[in-house]
């Protein structure tokens, strides 16, 4: 019988995929209050008072100075590292007025045409950097 695999060490696995941030329980755990943040803009209200003055609206709210300051810089692949969850990030671009393609091209390093060409041609091509461990 093969005994069973340690899940912290399997989990740790994903953080060597290139690019990707698979959302474990770990980040739920990190980004619990900032995607709490993030899903209080479903309401009018809060979209308003966010608006109106974003710092002060994040100062309401348990976040890390980090986390705070990837949601004023719309750093969305920090935010993503630093615990959030793009399903709830999207609250935040929302807000601003941009889809969800405009918002995840960004976060690419590609332009918006580009990035929506690459995607209908049916993405990133599987060959190339499939490890971080193999960059070096």
């Amino acid at each position: 019988m093969t005994p069973p695999r340690d899940i912290h060490q399997y989990l740790a696995e994903f953080d060597d995929i290139p690019g990707t941030r698979v959302f474990t329980a770990a980040r739920a755990r990190q980004g619990y209050h900032l995607n709490q943040f993030a899903m209080s803009l479903m309401k009018a209200e809060n979209r308003e008072r966010w608006k109106a003055n974003e710092r002060a609206y994040l100062d309401g709210w348990k976040l890390t100075e980090e986390q705070k300051q990837a949601v004023l810089d719309r750093d969305y692949n920090r935010l993503l590292d630093l615990g959030g969850n793009i399903y709830f990030m999207a609250k935040v671009f929302s807000t601003d007025g941009q889809s969800f393609l405009q918002a995840v091209s960004t976060m690419s390093g590609m332009s918006l045409e580009d990035y929506q060409a690459m995607m209908l041609a049916g993405g990133r091509s599987p060959t190339g950097l499939r490890s971080l461990k193999d960059k070096y």
